[in-house]
């Protein structure tokens, strides 16, 4: 499954109704880590169809990222059933980000 732009307009849609699991990246383009992490995520979500992966952009989002208390890039937050469970601030690689998604 590719990788969805989340924005404030699409968000109770893609993630609040997702019938799946939803990891959302906090990122902006100026930040080195977020553009390392770009890739694995890209990877992870072609590999796992269970699993909605969302980008929201914090310079073009920052309502929503205030809305989640984000203070640094990159940070990921699972959703499961519309509700944030699990975050984890910084670059990951693929064993650490599958970890982070069965914990």
């Amino acid at each position: 499954m590719k990788e969805i732009r989340i924005t404030a307009e699409n968000f109770t849609a893609e993630v609040i109704q997702s019938d799946k699991p939803v990891l959302l990246d906090f990122w902006a383009e100026w930040c080195g880590p977020c553009r390392m992490l770009g890739p694995v995520l890209a990877d992870f979500a072609e590999k796992h169809d269970d699993v909605k992966v969302g980008k929201v952009n914090v310079d073009e989002q920052p309502a929503l990222a205030a809305s989640f208390g984000i203070m640094s890039i990159p940070t990921l937050i699972l959703f499961k059933e519309g509700k944030p469970v699990a975050q984890r601030i910084g670059l990951q690689d693929a064993a650490g980000l599958e970890q982070f998604i069965r914990e």
